[in-house]
């Protein structure tokens, strides 16, 4: 007896796709980083890094999310019509091209 794999659907649209239908995979990593941290003129640089990992610490948000706003990834696939929206937001727009 075999079981049956469940049906693929498309992570943007939640749409089912057919056995026979084009999709696209795709892996995606944001990363956040910051070139420099302002510290201020009467503090070191360690005890500014201490003040901020104190206030971390503090923090009502929940570890998982502030670790998301740093490091959030998601893999999957998508159908065509998601593909087109994925691909023009992400590239980068041509001189002259107004807003979204």
């Amino acid at each position: 007896m075999s079981a049956e794999a469940s049906p693929r659907r498309c992570a943007t649209c939640g749409r089912e796709l057919a056995a026979r239908e084009v999709y696209y995979r795709f892996h995606l990593v944001l990363q956040g980083e910051q070139d420099l941290v302002e510290v201020a003129s009467d503090e070191d640089e360690g005890e500014s890094l201490e003040a901020l990992v104190e206030r971390l610490a503090r923090a009502p948000e929940d570890p998982r999310e502030l670790e998301e706003q740093v490091h959030w990834e998601r893999s999957g696939v998508v159908c065509g019509a998601c593909r087109a929206v994925v691909v023009r937001t992400l590239t980068p727009p041509t001189e002259g091209a107004g807003p979204h």
